[in-house]
């Protein structure tokens, strides 16, 4: 692999300073532009968009390391293109809405997708075989536990020599999931895949219909979502199971429990890009052609900063917003990653013809250790049902399904005003002892909450009428550095509101960009969505949720 020589970084113009210089190619404001239809005359059109999202980045680690690495492959592409520096990724902060959001336009109350674990009470449970009366309420499982075998990296596809043959794992990954694991439309009595659940279509299914080849490397099949609902977006989707057994470390540990393992299974899917590249399948083996939309999602620097230490390096960070030695490690084996696909795009010389995005699904909270304040969920959840059947006898659990990260989402068996203003009350009235960074008893309030949304409020926050079978019932917004778990092995979690789950990098880069651009004004990472379509030169107002959202491509010209 060849890589290009470090060029010394050159300073970054601000969008003011820049606007007269890039006047011919168009008008650059500090504010989005509405994307275009398609590529005009004299704005030719990227043939190759790259886009890289890196798992609890944040824009301060970005600068963090740019501002010590000012010769990386991160501060180059940075510098070759432009970077906005206030970008936010969606509300709530999980994976599963964070990456829709990129390739659709789209935030949850439009797109369907809350979190990567949610509940739909318009669907049936998986295996409802007889669907006549059933009674409704679904919870709808994005994670590992969809695989055919979620103890094996290639999700139950059967590869042997495992994990060295991971490259042969299908790009099919819908094959791969188990159909009685999903909910069940109780209409066609029919399991609904993750694909057909997405309510908007996706940049790959836009791609796809203009004859593009499209691509995608991610962390479970259940990444299927990303094909939209025409079920056959993404030609090429390479998911091997991140939280599968990790083959060479301790028994039992999945490839996050050790960071050493996390960068082995990052490393499977960048050989997967750079097959792509040099445009075979991500085996190699087949060629095929290089993708016009093509990307991975990156985990190591995410298990950097949640796992408390991980081979002989603390994790997190040493002070607010300083990287600790494990995190430093994973920013510079990003860069290094980024560097590979840079030089591999050079040898090809499809560099002139292809922009680099890069992102992040979310950021990590808290980014000050003193800040942390670990929570069990369980008995506040415990507690609340405990509370409505002592208030409501004869009933039974309140609490149909919560997923509680560094947020609290919660969906209710009784959907009403009532009873969410019940589950609300309880919960902002309870107060007990966590623990902290140290381990050491730490006490708390109002549920660790700061801000709690209950029914109609909650519809309203995600922008939704209320009684949609997917919002939550409850959201709440926590105490900056609380994060819901049992047990001390996690100092960082995402899925909430603060600044440290949304704050995340931005950075277009290449073809058609002008370069050391530097936008402060605020942008949202759904905007990336119509900016790939617009570098392609398609229309942007093709996905679904641009046109009812309104979302206008990032201002790169």
């Amino acid at each position: 692999m060849i890589r290009r020589s470090a060029r010394p970084a050159r300073p970054a113009r601000t969008v003011v300073a820049a606007a007269a210089a890039l006047a011919a190619t168009s008008a650059l404001t500090a504010t989005a532009i509405e994307p275009a239809s398609a590529h005009t005359p004299g704005h030719p059109a990227a043939r190759h968009v790259l886009l890289l999202s890196v798992d609890g980045l944040h824009q301060s680690d970005l600068a963090w390391y740019i501002a010590r690495h000012p010769h990386s492959a991160l501060a180059r592409l940075a510098g070759g293109g432009v970077e906005y520096t206030h970008a936010r990724s969606t509300i709530p902060s999980d994976s599963f809405p964070g990456m829709v959001g990129q390739l659709t336009g789209g935030n949850p109350g439009t797109t369907g997708v809350y979190y990567d674990d949610g509940y739909d009470a318009a669907l049936l449970p998986a295996g409802t075989t007889k669907c006549a009366g059933a009674e409704r309420g679904a919870e709808v499982d994005l994670t590992e536990d969809l695989d055919k075998n979620k103890d094996s990296i290639d999700a139950g596809q059967g590869l042997t020599g495992l994990p060295g043959s991971i490259l042969k794992m299908t790009g099919h990954a819908a094959s791969l999931i188990d159909p009685t694991k999903l909910p069940v439309d109780p209409k066609s009595c029919a399991p609904v895949s993750p694909h057909a659940y997405l309510r908007v279509n996706t940049v790959f299914d836009v791609a796809r219909k203009a004859g593009l080849r499209t691509a995608w490397s991610d962390k479970h099949v259940a990444y299927d979502i990303l094909n939209g609902p025409s079920g056959n977006g993404i030609q090429d989707l390479f998911a091997p199971e991140i939280n599968s057994t990790a083959i060479g470390y301790p028994a039992g540990d999945d490839w996050t429990k050790d960071n050493a393992a996390t960068e082995q299974y990052d490393g499977y899917k960048v050989q997967a890009v750079l097959n792509e590249i040099d445009g075979y399948d991500h085996s190699g083996t087949h060629k095929v052609g290089t993708p016009a939309v093509f990307g991975m999602n990156f985990q190591s620097v995410s298990t950097a900063q949640k796992l408390p230490a991980s081979d002989g390096l603390a994790g997190g960070y040493k002070a607010k917003g300083v990287p600790g030695p494990l995190l430093e490690k994973n920013l510079a084996f990003v860069d290094r990653e980024v560097g590979a696909f840079v030089a591999e795009l050079g040898k090809r010389h499809l560099d002139g013809s292809t922009t680099v995005v890069l992102s992040a699904k979310h950021g990590q909270s808290p980014t000050d250790p003193k800040a942390l304040t670990r929570i069990d969920d369980g008995p506040l959840l415990d507690g609340l049902n405990a509370a409505w059947k002592k208030a409501h006898p004869g009933s039974g659990d309140l609490v149909a399904h919560a997923v509680d990260d560094d947020a609290m989402l919660i969906w209710l068996t009784d959907r009403s005003q009532a009873a969410t203003d019940f589950a609300k009350a309880y919960l902002l009235a309870q107060s007990g002892t966590g623990n902290g960074i140290d381990g050491n008893a730490k006490l708390f309030t109002a549920s660790g909450l700061n801000a709690l949304y209950a029914g109609a409020d909650a519809a309203r926050y995600f922008h939704v009428k209320p009684g949609d079978s997917r919002v939550p019932d409850l959201f709440g917004i926590t105490q900056y550095g609380v994060v819901y778990t049992g047990g001390k092995k996690k100092i960082a979690e995402h899925g909430g509101a603060h600044a440290d789950d949304l704050d995340v990098p931005l950075v277009v880069s290449g073809a058609v960009i002008p370069h050391d651009v530097r936008v402060a004004a605020p942008v949202e990472t759904t905007q990336i969505a119509p900016t790939i379509l617009r570098l392609l030169g398609l229309d942007p107002r093709a996905l679904d949720a641009v046109r009812a959202e309104h979302t206008p491509a990032l201002p790169v010209r």
